[in-house]
């Protein structure tokens, strides 16, 4: 295989990880747990795993012989840089505990475990694939693993190979697999533990002890790089308003992070967008605002970042699209059977009056792209609607107006753009790089503490990476109940950005000079070598939560 030169440097990086985790372990268990709503349900759903405590690795002067045991793992839903290290450190951990413990990957994500397609990770493949990008080692899928038809098809083949544990590496609704999983493995004495490790680039995954969800500081600090470009480039000509739409559908984390290191115009947050109960026009009335201001500076120019999923915030677009979503759960086969000219009109004489105007009110090209396909979960698949598109076309229609009303005297063209797939695979900061390998490594000590139903955990993620503390958490403290394809289900509580939080602060407190000054950041490409602070710099996010700016 030829590789790059940066390729051949990093595959000799050895990634830093706890200094507890280079000696002999043991286990201290904090208080039992809560979930944090619904308690007596979730209590009800997962009688074997619930209210299980709180777990941090602490040194030992004992030195345990455990035998050999084999684990499989599952990279599963979308990729997010690091996941290759997650597994080499499950991997190190394993044979470091018994060299004769062996490592199964399955196949293309869940569905690998269902169809029992799956490979050995022996440790030439393991070291082809150390600090970088992708989830090609195995490959990735968006199967979910929900029925006991599933899990009992699963467990033949972890069976076969004497597959005692499970690590899934995903995000929220992977690990709430995870946790479902893990308790019908308990019920039944399979005897199949399952752990989970927080993945996602959009960094919802995360409480006060999942710090950070794996790939998030990797994807920020690609789309920050990209940004900063065009935003010099946006100040070289002097005539474009860029709109960005990032990745972020259920939550702004990105935005706010790329926000924060790249120092926009305007950087909407869909969080924000929903407690002010902001109507579309309103979103448009205040970039159209700023727009004039810079116009009369003579600054026909401008950037601004926008969340991928910030139609969903917007109250009136939230109720339509949930109504969407359960008359389609209901009745997609007719839907589908319906010419796609009679679409548009079908779903219009459908829906409650409210939400049928709203709807009828749309583009055309936006109402079509509200009723494609659903995404594995019966979500709509917000990354095809063409947010930035969508404002920038009405944006200009409101200049027009003003122009003609003598209100705005500006020129105003616009470029789109949609980082998403750009920073998904990218080879991993060194920030990832350690934390990915550090919460591989303890999956496996969890596992060899017999634990189930636990996610990885690593944090006090700002200091020296030999500072961080490893420990577990059980994934049934971060449940709730949610409405999903028409009804209530168990699920992880996404991580939405807290508006009274330091980092959105941050961002609140310079936004108004940001928009009319031109205040620009350009953060450069991912350092990998280099001063410490320029190298293993953490997210501006993690910084202001922690207080260490």
């Amino acid at each position: 295989m030829i590789k790059s030169a940066l390729q051949i440097a990093r595959a000799s990086y050895v990634p830093k990880k706890p200094a507890v985790l280079e000696k002999n372990v043991t286990l201290q268990e904090g208080e039992s747990t809560t979930a944090v709503a619904d308690h007596e349900e979730l209590e009800k759903l997962f009688p074997k795993t619930y209210g299980r405590p709180i777990l941090k690795f602490v040194e030992s002067d004992k030195e345990v012989s455990l035998p050999a045991t084999n684990v499989g793992v599952i990279l599963s839903g979308g990729q997010a840089p690091g996941g290759h290290n997650v597994i080499a450190g499950i991997f190190d951990g394993i044979k470091r505990i018994n060299k004769e413990s062996k490592l199964f990957g399955f196949i293309l994500g869940p569905g690998g475990l269902i169809n029992h397609k799956y490979k050995e990770l022996t440790a030439d493949i393991i070291d082809e694939y150390r600090n970088t990008g992708g989830f090609d080692i195995i490959g990735s899928g968006r199967d979910k693993l929900e029925t006991t038809e599933q899990f009992d098809k699963g467990l033949e083949i972890l069976k076969k190979l004497d597959i005692k544990a499970l690590v899934i590496i995903g995000g929220d609704d992977s690990n709430t697999n995870a946790c479902v999983l893990a308790e019908y493995y308990k019920s039944i004495d399979a005897g199949v533990q399952v752990i989970g490790c927080p993945k996602t680039i959009d960094g919802d995954l995360k409480n006060d002890l999942i710090e950070s969800s794996f790939g998030f500081d990797t994807a920020c600090k690609v789309y920050s790089e990209v940004i900063g470009n065009i935003q010099r480039d946006c100040n070289s000509a002097r005539k474009y308003w860029h709109f960005i739409k990032l990745m972020g559908r259920s939550a702004s984390h990105i935005a706010l992070e790329c926000g924060l290191q790249t120092q926009p115009n305007i950087c909407i947050i869909s969080e924000e967008v929903e407690v002010k109960n902001q109507s579309l026009d309103d979103i448009v009335t205040d970039i159209a605002t700023i727009v004039a201001k810079r116009a009369e500076n003579g600054d026909n120019f401008g950037t601004i970042l926008i969340p991928e999923g910030l139609i969903e915030f917007i109250p009136a677009m939230k109720g339509l699209i949930s109504e969407l979503n359960d008359f389609l759960a209901q009745n997609q086969i007719e839907f589908d059977a319906i010419r796609r000219s009679m679409r548009r009109e079908y779903i219009i004489h459908k829906l409650s009056d409210e939400n049928s105007e709203i709807y009828a009110s749309l583009p055309e090209d936006v109402a079509s792209q509200l009723t494609l396909d659903r995404d594995p979960h019966g979500n709509v698949q917000v990354s095809r609607i063409e947010t930035e598109k969508l404002l920038a076309e009405m944006v200009k229609d409101k200049l027009d107006k003003w122009k003609k009303d003598g209100k705005y005297k500006g020129d105003f063209a616009t470029i789109n753009h949609f980082f998403g797939y750009e920073g998904r695979c990218a080879a991993p900061s060194n920030f990832d790089a350690d934390y990915c390998y550090s919460l591989g490594y303890t999956a496996s000590l969890l596992i060899a503490e017999g634990k189930t139903g636990y996610m990885a955990s690593v944090r006090n993620t700002t200091s020296p990476a030999t500072e961080w503390i490893a420990g577990g958490i059980p994934i049934t403290m971060m449940l709730n109940m949610e409405r999903r394809h028409g009804e209530m289900k168990p699920v992880i509580q996404k991580a939405l950005v807290d508006l009274e939080g330091a980092p959105f602060k941050e961002l609140a407190k310079n936004r108004d000079t940001w928009a009319i000054k031109t205040s620009y950041i350009y953060p450069g490409p991912i350092q990998y070598f280099g001063p410490t602070e320029v190298k293993d710099e953490p997210t501006m996010t993690l910084k202001y939560e922690k207080g260490v700016m």
